[in-house]
């Protein structure tokens, strides 16, 4: 079973994917480059002495079997590069996870309509808005969001995916045995619930170390056929994802902010530089020459609504208000106001923000 020596040589946390490829590469066979001398590994170009060194040194203290029953044990699931299974999109970039750890189902998501969305951590509700607004145009399709599952824009891109029906794939940049960050645990639950996956390069015992950041990204855009970015300062890791997108070959694409904000200045750069402005669905699609529904065939059904609702939607069509703009607007009394409030919310076709402020879903 060759599988052992893919998961051997990803628990050895000194190398990474560049390494194995390389010897994978020269030898031919996943084995024979496990379990190759130092002499063999002196005739590979490239390679230092240093590395050389490294990795017999560690290799000493890992059993291939032992770490494959590390992972089996916790069930999780792996895919190598020599899987027919292996994320085409992924396999094409230039330097491919030699394994790639997941949890989920993540043969449900259509691995050929694949969305990237990232952004700030520190995100504006403006752009958390607009990513909801956007995946929200999308339900109904089959396109599949993918994400950091980190704090601000790449956790609202996972729940509004969910939120509209849609699958998810969520990349860390750690081992399972790590959430990070801690709050989106749920989060992580959720995705594998409603049919989604996580994924890593990491063996499970890989902490969520700085620089694994930045590695995350590439899988992140790697898994996509474009990037959709909202928020970006000009030395964000949502800036280093595009920066990869566009080394990758995919498509980039940028949600316009307000031009106070310095979480726009990667934004607006990158609209300089050529990327797509991308202010609804359709821009997505046309982008990606994706043949899906338009948008308008998937936006909420407001078909059946009583004069009062129509009312109330027509009042908050184009921004969020208060109860008592609505009610100046509307001239609904406040009993009955209260009451179609409350019955629109529950159909899911309005809900309540920021105190008594309400907008269209």
């Amino acid at each position: 079973m060759k599988n052992k020596f893919w998961v051997a040589f990803s628990a050895i946390e000194q190398i990474d994917s560049n390494f194995i490829h390389r010897l994978y590469n020269y030898f031919g066979d996943i084995e024979e480059a496990f379990n190759a001398g130092k002499k063999e590994l002196s005739q590979i170009d490239g390679l230092s002495v240093r590395r050389v060194e490294t990795f017999l040194r560690e290799r000493d203290n890992i059993d291939p079997d032992k770490a494959l029953y590390g992972v089996e044990n916790r069930g999780i699931n792996y895919l190598t590069l020599e899987d027919d299974k292996y994320p085409k999109m992924l396999k094409q970039i230039s330097d491919p996870p030699a394994v790639l750890y997941y949890k989920g189902e993540l043969f449900d998501c259509n691995l050929e309509r694949t969305l990237a969305v990232v952004g700030s951590r520190k995100s504006t509700h403006h752009a958390k808005d607009a990513v909801r607004k956007i995946i929200a145009e999308l339900s109904g399709t089959d396109i599949c969001i993918v994400s950091g599952l980190a704090a601000g824009i790449d956790t609202t891109a996972h729940e509004a995916a969910m939120d509209n029906n849609l699958k998810t794939i969520g990349v860390i940049a750690s081992g399972f045995d790590f959430i990070y960050p801690s709050s989106n645990e749920r989060l992580y639950e959720k995705i594998e619930k409603l049919g989604g996956a996580v994924v890593t390069e990491y063996y499970p015992t890989f902490q969520p170390l700085k620089f694994r950041f930045p590695q995350r990204n590439r899988i992140v855009s790697g898994l996509s056929y474009g990037t959709l970015v909202a928020e970006a300062s000009l030395r964000s890791g949502a800036l280093i994802t595009s920066n990869l997108c566009l080394e990758q070959g995919r498509e980039l694409m940028c949600i316009p902010g307000l031009i106070s904000n310095p979480n726009t200045e990667g934004i607006y750069k990158l609209l300089k530089n050529g990327a797509t402005l991308v202010t609804k669905a359709e821009d997505i699609l046309e982008a990606l020459n994706w043949e899906v529904k338009p948008a308008e065939q998937l936006k909420i059904d407001l078909g059946g609504l009583s004069p009062e609702e129509e009312k109330i939607m027509q009042a908050i069509e184009l921004e969020e208000k208060g109860f008592d703009e609505i009610a100046a607007e509307t001239k609904i009394d406040t009993v009955d106001l209260l009451t179609n409030l409350t019955t629109m919310e529950l159909k899911g076709i309005i809900k309540q923000v920021t105190g008594d402020r309400y907008k269209r879903v």
